[in-house]
């Protein structure tokens, strides 16, 4: 996500994941000879579907997103942690999903993370220009939280904007990497990002310095006026998953999360104690077993 503009200010987001696997079998065996004529006719095996089997052991991974896919202020102040990171990090208390899905050795060599902390939707494209370059088995997408997290409600990204973004980075992507499959993480509960962290007077007063101030502005405040900008906000973050599901659902070798990044009741635990607002390595670790569950699945 975003560091603010003023270098004093930290950025955005928190947690995150989806998809599955298939597999067939020969309609014809054993030792008895095969049938003729209009006999074989009817014994030969179905077709293969022209949609491919999502492959749940990829070998190679690239990231793309923003602040959370950097793991910033998982590990230090106003740093980005990459080590830490759900999709690509090395480290053993993170578990990430490209160690579970590789190796950790593989991963060292066969991952690639092209995040960038503050990075908007508009931005996507650019990285998945470079993640395409690298011809992976799998692409993982995490962006959208810095979309609403704005200055104000009228600054957020709107709608339409984000679907012709989203849309253009995986025609991006398509260009030169049609068979790589991609994962797509829904945008996290901001709202619930607020009940959680308004309750640590610290927490809050990191806040004041302008950590997303269309959602955790006067944080104590549960005033009309307050509530329906942080409503507003909400409805925008649920509108931008509708938009990821429905882009990813014309690709054949798209997976979205089915919400399941929006919908993890995270706690503090999982919150950066420096800013609390991005993942702590406890919540990039949380994110990487709801992706790998995501990626690995066996789904209709």
């Amino acid at each position: 996500m975003r560091k603010r503009r003023h270098r004093s200010r930290a950025v955005l987001a928190v947690v995150t994941a989806a998809v599955l696997g298939a597999a067939g079998c020969d309609a014809v065996g054993g030792s008895e000879p095969a049938p003729s004529g209009t006999g074989a006719q009817r014994a030969k095996p179905s077709p293969s579907p022209t949609t491919p089997a999502w492959d749940s052991s990829p070998s190679s991974l690239a990231a793309v997103g923003d602040s959370i896919t950097r793991a910033f202020d998982a590990c230090s102040l106003l740093q980005d942690c990459p080590e830490a990171s759900w999709a690509t990090g090395s480290s053993t208390e993170v578990d990430s999903l490209a160690v579970r899905l590789l190796g950790s050795a593989k991963a060292a060599s066969h991952s690639w993370n092209y995040a960038v902390s503050g990075a908007r939707m508009t931005d996507l494209a650019g990285q998945m220009a470079q993640a395409a370059a690298k011809k992976p088995g799998l692409v993982t997408v995490m962006a959208g939280a810095n979309d609403a997290c704005r200055d104000s409600t009228s600054a957020m990204t709107s709608v339409a904007d984000f679907r012709a973004q989203f849309e253009d980075a995986m025609r991006t992507l398509r260009d030169t990497a049609p068979k790589a499959q991609v994962y797509v993480a829904s945008v996290p509960n901001l709202k619930r990002l607020w009940s959680q962290g308004r309750t640590n007077p610290m927490g809050k007063q990191v806040w004041k310095l302008g950590i997303c101030p269309s959602m955790l502005g006067d944080a104590d405040a549960v005033d009309t006026a307050a509530t329906e900008r942080r409503d507003t906000v909400q409805d925008r973050v649920e509108a931008y998953n509708k938009v990821l599901e429905e882009v990813c659902a014309k690709d054949e070798r798209c997976r979205f999360d089915g919400g399941a990044v929006y919908e993890f009741r995270f706690g503090t635990d999982q919150l950066s104690h420096i800013d609390w607002f991005h993942p702590s390595v406890n919540g990039q670790a949380r994110l990487a077993e709801i992706a790998y569950r995501e990626v690995t699945a066996k789904k209709a």
